[in-house]
């Protein structure tokens, strides 16, 4: 009788930490469902905002960004230290994609301590190929897409091996060799739009 209570609650445990795994870490390495009527933005292609979003005489870097998605919100810090070693070289926009809640520009340039210019338009992100948080788009100073992926292979940004957003900012304003990204830089892994679940 013992024994079997013994393996009853570890079967528990078991499925509790499975549970707990799924629920926190496994079901965001799977890669967002992609939308119906997806329109494919291509790396190269020309991107255009109209009046939405000026364009200075230098790369542009857009953070999608929903303050209720899990993958958001571990990156953050990482995407506030991005902001502060390139705010110089490249002109960073945050769009936060979020029909559930509203959020002030403040609000979200207090999380990122930084004065980004802060945008609500989901059309920024049609224009861009993007259907999930967090994603990264670099446009180069022509008004091209250079890079629309993720920022790294874990979600807290901690394996500085796959800093794929850092990477494509430095072979842009350094003019070196665009890297080789593989499939996890690519696609999109996080919290699906327009409600951001997963």
């Amino acid at each position: 009788m013992r024994k079997l209570l013994l393996s009853l609650w570890l079967v528990i445990l078991f499925g509790a930490i499975s549970v707990l795994f799924w629920r926190n870490e496994y079901k965001y390495s799977l890669p967002t469902p992609i939308p119906e009527n997806y329109k494919e933005i291509a790396i190269g292609d020309q991107i255009d905002f109209g009046k939405l979003i000026k364009f200075e005489n230098k790369p542009v870097f857009i953070h999608f960004f929903n303050p209720n998605c899990p993958c958001s919100r571990f990156n953050v810090p990482h995407v506030r230290s991005l902001i502060k070693k390139y705010e110089k070289a490249i002109d960073f926009k945050i769009v936060v994609l979020n029909k559930e809640k509203d959020f002030s520009v403040r609000e979200i340039q207090e999380k990122f301590d930084s004065k980004v210019p802060v945008f609500f338009d989901e059309t920024i992100a049609k224009n861009c190929g993007v259907f999930s948080t967090p994603q990264a788009v670099l446009i180069d100073a022509t008004h091209h897409l250079y890079y629309r992926g993720n920022y790294n292979k874990t979600r807290y940004c901690t394996n500085a091996d796959s800093n794929y957003a850092q990477m494509a900012i430095d072979s842009l304003i350094y003019k070196s060799d665009k890297p080789m990204f593989d499939t996890l830089a690519l696609r999109a892994y996080g919290c699906s739009l327009p409600k951001c679940t997963k």
